[in-house]
């Protein structure tokens, strides 16, 4: 449940259309519903604006599907992160209206149209094509928080002029996301070009050396641009709710 939804039952039983049982049947799971193993934070579109996230990853389908049946009675958009071809397929038998983000590696589930939130343009930025599931994922989550998103893909420093060529994209973002492997270079760039927040997204792409992606996020740490702030490595998701939330002031 989330506020707009709060106020509208609120009103309906103003308007006797819903009774006041009726009403605390539908908010009995406030502000948590406790299913055993997991308990699902009905409050958080209340609190954040946005309804709790599953992360698939590390959860069994079934315990998955239980979370969404339960976030679905109150109405909710539903994404589900890092979920693999294999774990959609079971869910899929469960579930219906699910959909996959092939790429993103993600899942959602709409049950009412995404409402604009978001006052300006975010863009996600990345800087080669093996960076894109996790930029990806991070415009996915941008999306589904109600903002207007676009993409910039493929255009990494090791081809520097393919950036500067979409400098007016990049002036014109309110927010940008730029997610890099390698030596992750990239949010320093970028950062160094625009007066507007940059969230850098260290991917775990690159060779022996590049540790994963822990290169990358040391070299966004160190970054000698200001205006960068760095989320984890491969925190696509993380990446994608903090540039809605800064979209929205």
């Amino acid at each position: 449940m989330d506020s707009e939804r709060l106020v509208q039952l609120l009103e309906e039983v103003r308007e006797k259309k819903v009774s006041i049982s009726q009403a605390v049947a539908q908010l009995r799971h406030m502000p948590y519903e406790d299913l055993g193993f997991a308990k699902i934070d009905h409050h958080r579109a209340i609190r954040q604006g946005f309804p709790e996230v599953i992360l698939g990853e590390g959860k069994h389908p079934k315990d998955i599907a239980a979370i969404i049946r339960a976030l679905r009675r109150h109405k909710n958009n539903i994404l589900v992160t890092r979920v693999s071809p294999e774990k959609m397929t079971a869910l899929k038998a469960t579930i219906a209206g699910l959909r996959y983000h092939v790429t993103a590696r993600a899942a959602t589930w709409i049950a009412k149209p995404i409402a604009t939130k978001g006052k300006g343009v975010v863009l996600v930025v990345c800087a080669g094509t093996s960076d894109i599931p996790v930029a990806e994922e991070a415009f996915l989550t941008a999306t589904l928080m109600g903002n207007c998103v676009e993409k910039l893909f493929d255009v990494g420093v090791a081809g520097i002029h393919r950036l500067l060529e979409n400098r007016r994209r990049l002036d014109q973002a309110a927010v940008v996301i730029v997610v890099a492997g390698m030596e992750g270079a990239l949010p320093s760039v970028v950062a160094g070009m625009i007066d507007k927040p940059v969230i850098a997204v260290p991917t775990s792409i690159g060779y022996g050396a590049s540790f994963n992606g822990l290169a990358a996020l040391l070299g966004m740490l160190n970054s000698c641009a200001a205006g960068v702030t760095v989320v984890n490595i491969d925190n696509g998701f993380g990446a994608g709710f903090a540039a809605s939330l800064i979209n929205r002031v």
